[in-house]
């Protein structure tokens, strides 16, 4: 009989369950039993380590976790991925009730946006490395409370001002935080339990983003108490207590004892080059691409291109650089980071284009578009089960199968819109969505364990970070390509027939993007022979 880590009610975290403990408890029951008992870092006692030897106390002399801590650990920072990739979308369909109550005007829209989106991206580097030093627990905890708190904050901000303050200091937190899940979960579970736990984070991380502006719509309209957009951020509340209380009694505690300090100028040019090239993908679509934009992008390159000098000759010299140049030795970090970017694009690109086509193009209210993101969650939610049952067997084959059912899907969805036109129904429009959630679903579940599957437990938190960093800049990269790709297409106005050309030109970009990732996947790992 299949045990079980939740309350008796059902709640991951006692009375009370809300629907993201609901999701937590299904997958931590289909999970958890199954996961052989893991080993973990511990503080406690520790063996002397020099800080000049390459060595970190080996597997065997971790102190195991028994099943409870496993799943609860496992809850835990699920719980916070999941309130970071909500935190990510769920703010866009209440902009026009904040604009209403705050009086934002489109600049300070912009703003609540992406002050969250840049922050979150530059942070993630030194984030993860951070967790290597300190402690994952940690930092893990610090980020997490941090982040409830600014959440808090965005709830109760009077004006535009105060809570773009709040949404500076919520990504903020948020790169602090974020890097630890994947790390953890790393040293946390051995290689043959690991491909599930990885699993579940890249489905919470989908869902997440997918869910996003559903539930900002539903919980703006529903009004809750009469507090109208802000349940969107204090939702956060509960979750990020409960995470910090049940994480403080039950996540081990795990750190890179090679690393001696921190690498400043390696985390201010990281931050600077990311800023040069994230900001004006995130707003200067918004103001036409004017040259400014281009040229911040060009130096953003040149930052990084000496930041990742910096970090060879700190490397030479027998420093601690921020990034770990040695993870790229392995094909498959290399490989995966590249499809994670681009499967970062895709989303960004994809969910955002299919959002205006619904509304703008089909002329229907948010709450029937939501029907399609639905359908997209449920096709992910199969995906990603089928993936982890499958891709420790037939490793890459699974994400590559995934990605040509996607862009079968789409190019099915391509001819549907030309043939049926502004005359498509709500059902009709979403339920390709289904076939592509799937083919999504399946890309990128098992994405994390393919990539960090052989990362070395005291490199973690560095490779969480850049693989994180991967997707961050994908999205923001694909959000502005749609930007010029629609609005390209809709040389008369971006409503109705102009909107639906624009949309199905996208389609072509997107598949092909998926056709893309399908031949990176080539270098990702072969199926495991041995299992």
């Amino acid at each position: 009989m299949r045990q079980r880590y939740c309350g008796d009610d059902g709640a991951l975290f006692g009375p009370g369950p809300s629907p993201s403990s609901f999701f937590l408890c299904a997958f931590v029951a289909y999970a958890g039993p199954g996961l052989p008992v893991p080993a973990h870092h511990t503080n406690r006692n520790p063996t002397p380590v020099s800080l000049d030897t390459t060595t970190i106390e080996p597997a065997a002399a971790r102190r195991p976790i028994a099943g409870r801590a496993r799943a609860l650990t496992l809850a835990v920072v699920l719980s916070a991925e999941l309130m970071n990739a909500l935190d990510g979308s769920v703010v866009y369909t209440a902009l026009p009730t904040i604009a209403a109550d705050t009086g934002a005007g489109t600049a300070a829209l912009q703003w609540i946006h992406a002050a969250y989106a840049l922050t979150f991206a530059l942070g993630l580097i030194t984030g993860g490395r951070l967790g290597d030093l300190y402690g994952r627990k940690r930092i893990f905890l610090a980020g997490t409370t941090v982040f409830t708190l600014a959440s808090l904050l965005c709830g109760i901000a009077t004006g535009p001002e105060l809570l773009i303050a709040a949404r500076v200091l919520q990504g903020a937190a948020a790169a602090a935080m974020v890097p630890q899940v994947l790390a953890t979960l790393h040293v946390t579970f051995d290689e043959g339990s690991r491909t599930k736990a990885f699993g579940l984070y890249g489905t919470v991380m989908s869902l997440g983003t997918v869910l996003g502006p559903v539930l900002g719509g539903v919980l703006t309209q529903a009004n809750l108490f009469d507090l109208g957009w802000r349940p969107v951020f204090l939702i956060n509340l509960p979750i990020g207590i409960a995470a910090v209380t049940v994480g403080l009694r039950y996540i081990p505690e795990s750190l890179d004892r090679t690393t001696r300090r921190l690498d400043p100028l390696g985390m201010f040019l990281s931050a600077l080059g990311l800023l040069l090239i994230t900001l004006p993908l995130t707003l200067g679509g918004e103001h036409g691409w004017p040259a400014w934009s281009f040229t911040s992008m060009a130096v953003g390159l040149l930052v990084l291109a000496v930041f990742l000098a910096q970090q060879r000759a700190k490397t030479r010299t027998g420093g601690s650089p921020l990034v770990v140049l040695s993870l790229f030795t392995g094909r498959a970090f290399s490989a995966g980071l590249a499809v994670q970017l681009a499967f970062g694009l895709l989303s960004g690109a994809f969910f955002l284009s299919w959002a205006l086509f619904m509304q703008d193009g089909l002329g229907l209210t948010p709450g029937q578009a939501a029907l399609g993101f639905v359908a997209a969650s449920l096709g992910e939610m199969g995906g990603a089960w089928l993936a982890m049952s499958l891709v420790r067997r037939y490793g890459r084959a699974v994400p590559q199968a995934g990605a040509l059912l996607a862009a079968a899907a789409l190019t099915g969805y391509h001819h549907l819109i030309t043939t049926e036109g502004t005359g498509m129904g709500t059902v009709l429009a979403a339920a390709p969505m289904l076939a592509v959630g799937l083919g999504l679903g399946m890309i990128g579940a098992p994405l994390a364990d393919l990539t960090l599957g052989k990362v070395p437990d005291h490199h973690a938190g560095s490779a969480s970070g850049l693989f994180n960093t991967s997707t961050q800049l994908g999205i923001a990269l694909g959000t502005a390509l749609t930007t010029l790709i629609l609005f390209t297409h809709t040389p008369t106005g971006t409503q109705g027939p102009a909107m639906n050309t624009a949309f199905a030109h996208s389609l072509w970009y997107i598949t092909a993007t998926l056709l893309t990732m399908w031949a990176l996947m080539l270098l990702l790992p072969k199926a495991d022979r041995t299992n």
